[in-house]
């Protein structure tokens, strides 16, 4: 009798709950996807800066001059926001204080989701730097992925009675919490007053730069064409006359396009110094802005400047800019750099190298080394970053 009864409340035991299931997954993702996002910013907060400059100079137009103030504190504002998502999204992984951090998250979602559409709505911004430069979105998409999380935060919100066990609380919690936070902004702060950890950029160490410029492989085409109602599509174009051209489709727009298309060094008088510059050993001084760039460190950088012509490497040291001609020769005496100068885009160099000044090391057009002005090398590293191959 005993089994029997035990054999039934097993058979009738209640099944897992679906709605139990979908709100435990939506609140590890939606933990999981803001501790991402914030480390993915994290890694380079001169890069997510950039992005909350942009944002704030079309602000400025449409809405108020005032956010021309933020600019100013745009990377404090980058290591802040970003670190601010890992923390919320650990916080919600552990569901310590859950509630309040559910509230701080609709907070944070509103903001991104509004900045999100209106990028996309009106083509302000088009790259909402929302996973840094590893991943890139386009305006629609990045609004796409707001919603999306805006519904599993609805979900776990309604839900909460699923997820009442909290991993940490009390003075555990809170120790737990300053740890994390610790470490965010420490991540953020290193990578701020270094280089980023992980480069996603075209110009990152191990990259060819001639042969970014030039496509990886001939672009190949569909055509689609109509003959008498008929509908046909060609890889090669057809040299049957009576077919009548409707469309043409690009099969490897990734490959059959350059993924460096605006890469151009110019002297004085505008003549291209490109090819050049991608020959031969070259110790690559970027100033990319000479008002905020620091001074403090080119007597180092001089120094190592100068000191290139002892290399057996047969090293040129030469500096490129983005600022005006008369301002940077201004500039260049008063902190006696050595060495010709040549100009770029300054978007080009931010997107080089993350450091004002910095050094880019090339060997035949291939990023051998980068360093902060914070990290200069003595000649002997440079000459020893020559030697590696990739």
């Amino acid at each position: 009798m005993s089994y029997a009864n035990s054999n039934f409340q097993y058979q009738n035991a209640p099944t897992p709950h679906l709605l139990r299931t979908i709100t435990r997954v939506s609140w590890f993702l939606l933990g999981a996807l803001f501790v991402f996002s914030g480390l993915i910013k994290l890694n380079d907060p001169v890069g997510t800066a950039i992005k909350l400059e942009e944002y704030f100079e079309v602000f400025a137009v449409d809405f108020g001059s005032f956010f021309l103030y933020f600019k100013g504190i745009a990377r404090t504002l980058s290591i802040l926001l970003s670190s601010m998502e890992v923390i919320l999204g650990v916080a919600l992984l552990l569901r310590w204080h859950m509630r309040y951090v559910m509230w701080v998250l609709l907070g944070l979602l509103v903001f991104f989701t509004f900045l999100t559409f209106y990028s996309a709505a009106f083509n302000k911004v088009t790259d909402c730097g929302c996973f840094g430069d590893f991943i890139k979105l386009t305006p629609w998409t990045s609004f796409a992925k707001d919603v999306f999380l805006m519904v599993l935060w609805a979900v776990v919100f309604f839900n909460q009675r699923f997820l009442r066990h909290a991993y940490v609380q009390g003075t555990q919690g809170i120790m737990t919490m300053t740890f994390v936070s610790a470490i965010a902004i420490g991540i953020g702060v290193r990578a701020l007053g270094h280089l980023p950890y992980f480069d996603f950029l075209p110009y990152k160490v191990g990259n060819d730069i001639g042969k970014l410029m030039k496509p990886a492989e001939p672009a190949r085409y569909r055509y689609t064409m109509t003959r008498n109602g008929e509908t046909k599509e060609f890889e090669q174009y057809p040299t049957d006359t009576t077919w009548q051209y409707q469309a043409m489709t690009v099969l490897n727009p990734e490959k059959s396009l350059p993924v460096i298309t605006d890469f151009e060094v110019s002297d004085v008088n505008g003549n291209s110094y490109t090819g050049d510059l991608l020959k031969g050993n070259k110790l690559v001084l970027i100033v990319q802005n000479t008002n905020k760039t620091d001074r403090d460190r080119f007597v180092a950088i001089n120094a190592l400047m100068t000191a290139t012509a002892k290399s057996r490497k047969n090293i040129t040291a030469l500096t490129i800019t983005s600022t005006s001609p008369a301002k940077f020769d201004a500039f260049r005496h008063d902190v006696n750099l050595p060495g010709p100068y040549y100009f770029a885009d300054a978007t080009v160099l931010k997107s080089i190298i993350r450091s004002n000044p910095g050094l880019v090391l090339l060997s035949n057009g291939v990023v051998q080394a980068k360093y902060h002005y914070h990290d200069i090398p003595e000649l002997f590293e440079v000459d020893k970053a020559l030697a590696r191959t990739f």
